[in-house]
């Protein structure tokens, strides 16, 4: 289990929270982007740490490195289907095995999220009734930063067996709500050059 000394918030709702860690890391040249340090702690650490206390059950979505990230502690499941097919699938994998109604997902490089981050999204779901909401700084969705009620997991199945695999034009299918989230709480790292520039 990964320690925490944040101040965070919690949801007066039950939400289980997902961590997305399933991808190949292309550019990260390969290596799977949980483990890969930053200022000498895996990123999944730092996600965990900001993440864990402000949701009531935590899953990680990954496809490959099962044992270590089970070390952590906390339930680790695999793509419903193979192939490493893209962040939309592992977001059907975390609606299928989530306990509550609200789930939330971030990506597993991005170590500065907000601590109340479940709390913002829960509220915009609240005032605008709607059953997507993503971050967005400016014009720009952060599609990876999302929460999603489970009564949508029929239609995101039914999108992905008709080859849908982009997130935010499923997203704008459906209808969104927007949470403008500040840009350094959505700051990742998509290549080891970004994490040197820091």
């Amino acid at each position: 289990m990964v320690s925490n000394n944040h101040n965070t918030s919690r949801s007066s709702v039950s939400i289980s929270g997902v961590v997305l860690a399933g991808g190949q890391g292309q550019r990260m040249g390969g290596q799977d982007k949980g483990w890969v340090h930053y200022q000498g702690v895996p990123m999944i650490e730092r996600v965990l740490s900001r993440f864990q206390p402000q949701v009531n059950e935590l899953i990680i979505n990954a496809n490959r490195s099962i044992d270590a990230y089970q070390a952590l502690g906390v339930q680790v499941v695999s793509d419903i289907e193979g192939g490493f097919q893209g962040p939309m699938l592992g977001i059907a994998t975390g609606l299928t095995v989530a306990q509550h109604d609200w789930v939330m997902f971030v990506p597993c490089d991005g170590p500065f999220l907000a601590l109340d981050l479940v709390e913002q999204f829960y509220q915009a779901a609240c005032e605008s009734n709607a059953k997507i909401v993503v971050a967005a700084e400016g014009e720009f969705l952060q599609p990876m930063v999302v929460m999603l009620h489970r009564q949508l997991l029929p239609n995101l199945l039914q999108a992905l067996e008709e080859g849908e695999r982009k997130p935010d034009r499923w997203y704008a299918s459906i209808g969104m709500a927007k949470v403008a989230v500040e840009s350094e709480s959505l700051r990742n790292f998509n290549s080891l050059d970004q994490m040197n520039e820091v």
